[in-house]
């Protein structure tokens, strides 16, 4: 177990994810695992916020995904994005959300080409 007592590294967090979240669960930010999240500030601490929010906000002077944020965090995802949210909502993160492009269909001559080389193999 580490020093503070928080992470057991072959039992895993000894705090719930819900008592990170005080209960809460995502709601008003619709933040999905590609949407990037960026840290506005990188002054001194905010006053008030949890070790979590910290991490993220450290983590973030670079864009990262809310999926990167939870692995390099390790929280669940769910918890990520109410953090992320609290963040959002105190203006110190921004977010920009994925391009929604629709993916381009390769055409038929394509597709027979890559089949006919398999069929090589």
């Amino acid at each position: 177990m580490t020093e503070d007592g928080w992470y057991d590294e072959a039992a895993g967090p000894l705090v719930r994810p819900y008592t990170i979240t005080s209960g809460r669960t995502p709601s008003e930010h619709q933040l999905d695992l590609s949407t990037q999240v960026m840290t506005l500030q990188q002054g001194s601490d905010p006053v008030g916020l949890g070790p979590e929010h910290l991490a993220i906000t450290q983590l973030c002077r670079r864009p990262l995904s809310v999926a990167e944020i939870a692995v390099y965090v390790k929280l669940p995802l769910g918890v990520v994005r109410v953090l992320c949210g609290d963040l959002i909502d105190r203006g110190l993160v921004i977010t920009r959300a994925p391009s929604r492009q629709p993916a381009q269909v390769p055409d038929h001559e394509t597709l027979q080409a890559v089949l006919d080389g398999l069929i090589k193999l």
